[in-house]
């Protein structure tokens, strides 16, 4: 059975301290799993080293592409560049920092073609090393998007998805900042794409700075929740028929009340 091409984006804003481990992991797990796979840097203007350093691995490795901003664009825009240079059937998304390990990425493959899955999402087992407050932050986040939305999500914004090309084709990802992994799973639920959960370790940032909790990320993060939800309240396209195996729970859409 041939073996899937895979992309692998990492949005990067000044990861100096991430980007030659996070690629070297990256690069001994997919040449296990593919004879075609590319590893794509998306530089968000970096004030670090992070550009330099990221150039230097692509003039080493052919399978190494760096995409550069001039003007930072936050998660949202690095997301968006990411999905667009990505060439292969299949799109893996990462932070730099991998806050999992890149191993799982082989079973989140096996789930999507056991499952006939479109899109993998995984969820962290226990993230109590982040402490209470960001505990909370996500708790509430997670709540609102499964009561608005109407989708069984448990962990939302974590950064390890792995994804069909055909959801990215058939969705607009508008979103700018950090809310765009949350636009990025409710629309493809919406389309009726199979979207399934997987839980994975969770290994927090140590070195650098997470802006994930700051009160203007998150108060970006609630205005495009709105207008997604402004949105949803007149859908488009229909959703396609959905065949589920008997044993299999995915991520569900029930609908929401007006």
């Amino acid at each position: 059975m041939p073996r899937p091409s895979l992309s692998l984006f990492f949005p990067a804003w000044n990861e100096e301290d991430y980007v030659e481990r996070a690629v070297s992991r990256a690069q001994r797990v997919l040449e296990k799993l593919s004879d075609d796979y590319e590893i794509i840097i998306v530089n968000d203007a970096s004030t670090d080293r992070t550009r330099e350093m990221a150039e230097g691995l692509a003039a080493r490795d052919k399978h190494i592409r760096v995409v550069n901003h001039e003007v930072n664009q936050k998660l949202g825009g690095a997301m968006k560049s990411g999905m667009a240079a990505s060439t292969k059937d299949i799109i893996i998304y990462s932070d730099m920092d991998l806050p999992f390990d890149l191993e799982e990425v082989a079973r989140a493959l096996r789930l999507i073609e056991y499952l006939e899955a479109d899109m993998i999402c995984a969820f962290r087992f226990d993230r109590t090393s982040e402490g209470p407050k960001r505990i909370a932050y996500s708790f509430v986040y997670n709540l609102l998007i499964r009561s608005l939305f109407g989708v069984q999500v448990k962990d939302v914004n974590f950064s390890f998805k792995v994804m069909h090309r055909r959801v990215l084709e058939a969705i607009e990802i508008k979103s700018q900042g950090s809310f765009v992994d949350a636009e990025l799973v409710v629309k493809a639920i919406k389309k009726g794409f199979r979207v399934f959960q997987m839980g994975v370790d969770y290994f927090p940032r140590t070195r650098g700075i997470s802006t994930l909790a700051s009160p203007s990320v998150i108060a970006k993060m609630l205005k495009e929740l709105s207008t997604l939800y402004g949105d949803t309240k007149n859908p488009g396209e229909p959703q396609r028929p959905v065949r589920l195996p008997p044993s299999v729970k995915p991520i569900k859409n029930r609908k929401v009340a007006s």
